[in-house]
């Protein structure tokens, strides 16, 4: 299919590695791949405050309470960053939450399954957030540029969760047997999960290549998949944990480690909605947004008692 002069352009741009601005000229579908992005991207932030929140009034101490308090937080402003950044294409926050709620709208396939021990908060911090970061560095240099600014303070707080995540596994496992198998338990369950949550094979992603062409994405999901177990090996050997994985080796041509085929009858299950969790996820969303009406409410009413209260050129202002 022929291009436009405009789209030559644009792509030049994208070549040139110079970012692309809100005012700036851009193709319809790179609009709507941004839009379907970062949205699911908030989606998966605030739909992922719900698998943590649940152990926040369970926490072995005070101390875990608060750092897991902060945690949870953290996510929703994750969420209002992304959403924040949606908007400036024009999509309207409602309008994608209102398709979140619907079950019109995915987010990430890993946060339909539960957390049945507190290992799996640890799970979830040095798996999850540490796949997280995987995906999300590369986006610091996203073509878009709001997207790409959001991401720089995302990927900073994932950090810190990611090491959060390994300490609690490391306490576990240098603690009572009973509590490093609760570990291996833990990393049993989500190691596969984990690494479903980098996406479809590259051969069957239907976003992939133009994505990479407008260097949205910097790497193909199969790409980040290998990066996230040559990255986990090492530190679960640290930890004294086994991968669950008989068909885990080194290889020594490739200088990567091989692992097996991931489970893509329960990808797919899970993200057409098939999950474990996936309608309790959808219905604690709805609930907590419907409860938080009267906030919404308020806020708006406020604003606009404000402004009715100031002059024209403070309006401006």
């Amino acid at each position: 299919m022929s291009s436009t002069p405009s789209e030559h352009q644009f792509q030049a741009r994208i070549d040139a590695d110079q970012r692309i601005e809100p005012k700036d000229w851009m193709p319809e579908d790179y609009r709507k791949t941004l839009i379907r992005q970062m949205s699911q991207h908030a989606h998966s932030e605030i739909v992922g405050m719900l698998p943590e929140g649940n152990w926040i009034t369970r926490a072995p101490t005070l101390k875990r309470k608060s750092i897991l308090l902060a945690k949870v937080q953290d996510e929703a402003g994750h969420g209002l960053y992304l959403y924040s950044a949606a908007e400036t294409l024009g999509a309207s926050r409602d309008d994608l939450l209102a398709d979140l709620h619907a079950g019109k709208a995915k987010y990430s396939s890993i946060f339909n399954y539960p957390t049945l021990s507190w290992a799996d908060i640890g799970a979830i911090g040095w798996l999850v957030d540490g796949a997280a970061i995987l995906n999300q560095v590369p986006l610091c240099r996203t073509s878009y540029g709001p997207y790409a600014r959001a991401m720089v303070r995302v990927c900073k707080e994932e950090s810190f969760h990611q090491r959060q995540g390994f300490e609690i596994m490391q306490t576990l496992c240098n603690g009572s047997a009973e509590q490093k198998a609760m570990a291996q338990d833990a990393l049993n369950r989500w190691w596969w999960p984990t690494l479903m949550m980098f996406g479809p094979r590259d051969d069957e992603s239907a976003h992939t290549a133009r994505s990479m062409q407008w260097r949205i994405k910097r790497f193909t999901n199969d790409e980040l998949r290998q990066k996230f177990v040559d990255m986990m090996v090492p530190q679960a050997e640290f930890l004294g944990l086994t991968i669950p994985d008989e068909a885990l080796r080194w290889n020594e041509a490739t200088r990567h480690y091989d692992f097996g085929e991931v489970d893509w009858d329960e990808f797919w299950n899970v993200v057409q909605g098939r999950g474990p969790c996936n309608r309790e996820r959808l219905d604690a969303r709805v609930q907590a947004h419907e409860a938080g009406a009267w906030v919404r409410e308020a806020a708006l009413a406020h604003a606009a008692k404000r402004k009715a209260r100031q002059t024209p050129t403070e309006q401006m202002v």
